[in-house]
């Protein structure tokens, strides 16, 4: 994302009073936006420009806000924002196994889609400087240093990760929650803690964004890479 254009934001909301609405309120914070009114013309507007976050909802006609994430994850790691009339429901779960990095219930006040928007470009945009290679458990790790775990290594200045010498793709959730991991080892770390430390969440928030977001990570880099501690919460094995 360049500092020398705005930030461009795809919309896509079926409901055509609310998609006005929030694309001229978060024009006037500065955004660049683009809407579409249903999943088909959003993945065609997605595969034709750049956007820097898509904003999804998940009740869409043709393609819904789920199908949509899912074609949008086989090719980009582009930040995704759902939002969901049902915050309790299915939808949620759904949205987050697809790939996307949060959620927000509709209705939602412009100043919190905002924090939201906010905190998932600031995961997109962090880099580290470099820093020498050390293994883990050497003390905690300084920005920029290539930490290896086994045959897992993480390269926090160029913002890449391996297996077994294969790279990973992450999107920037998964990597920084992998990061929060990686700096300490063999520390449980709870929920509220992952909440505010990867999502900026400044009171409780669901920690089913946290679970699920834990499981992608263990699809991409192995079932027993992150181990769970029931009734805490997770650590990374050393």
């Amino acid at each position: 994302m360049s500092s020398s254009r705005p930030v461009r934001v795809l919309l896509v909301e079926d409901d055509d009073l609310m998609r006005r609405s929030f694309t001229v309120a978060l024009e006037r914070y500065g955004y660049e936006m683009r809407a579409a009114a249903d999943g088909l013309t959003g993945l065609e507007l997605f595969r034709d420009e750049d956007f820097d976050l898509l904003i999804l909802d998940v009740m869409l006609p043709g393609l819904d806000g789920i199908g949509l994430c899912r074609r949008v994850r086989e090719t980009s790691l582009v930040p995704v924002l759902m939002m969901s009339a049902r915050g309790d429901g299915l939808d949620v779960v759904a949205g987050l196994e697809a790939g996307a990095d949060d959620y927000v219930v509709k209705p939602v006040d412009t100043y919190v889609l905002v924090a939201r928007i906010r905190s998932l470009l600031r995961r997109a945009t962090y880099a580290p400087v470099p820093g020498p290679e050390r293994a883990a458990g050497e003390g905690p790790p300084s920005e920029g240093e290539v930490l290896v775990f086994g045959d897992l290594t993480i390269d926090t200045a160029g913002m890449e990760v391996s297996v077994s010498g294969s790279r990973v793709a992450l999107t920037p959730t998964e990597l920084k929650l992998l990061l929060e991991f990686a700096a300490h080892p063999g520390v449980v770390l709870e929920r509220h803690t992952l909440l505010r430390d990867v999502w900026e969440y400044g009171w409780d928030g669901d920690s089913r964004v946290v679970d699920l977001c834990v499981q992608r990570l263990r699809r991409k880099l192995g079932r027993d890479r992150i181990e769970t501690v029931r009734g805490f919460g997770y650590k990374l094995r050393r």
